[in-house]
């Protein structure tokens, strides 16, 4: 089962376990978890279930959006994006 989890910059704003989930794409995946950790989606996804502007999701190192599809070894990686100077 793919492997979801948030970088420790994305858990110092919301808590958010690392989790193994069923799941053929990044969406589903991403539902898995917000079922059982109902208080991350909010943080993750806007009002209209698309990724905020702040979050970005890698799938075995490489940037993902929602509709990719996940193999059932995938690492799903879940972080805020840093900016500043």
């Amino acid at each position: 089962m793919p492997r979801v989890v948030f970088t420790s910059h994305l858990q110092r704003h919301v808590a958010a376990a690392d989790c193994q989930v069923s799941a053929p794409t990044v969406a589903a995946a991403l539902d898995a978890v917000f079922r059982a950790q109902p208080q991350a989606r909010g943080y993750v996804l806007d009002e209209q279930g698309e990724l905020r502007k702040h979050v970005f999701v890698f799938v075995d190192g490489r940037r993902a959006a929602l509709a990719d599809a996940v193999r059932a070894d995938s690492a799903i990686h879940v972080l805020q994006a840093l900016t500043g100077g």
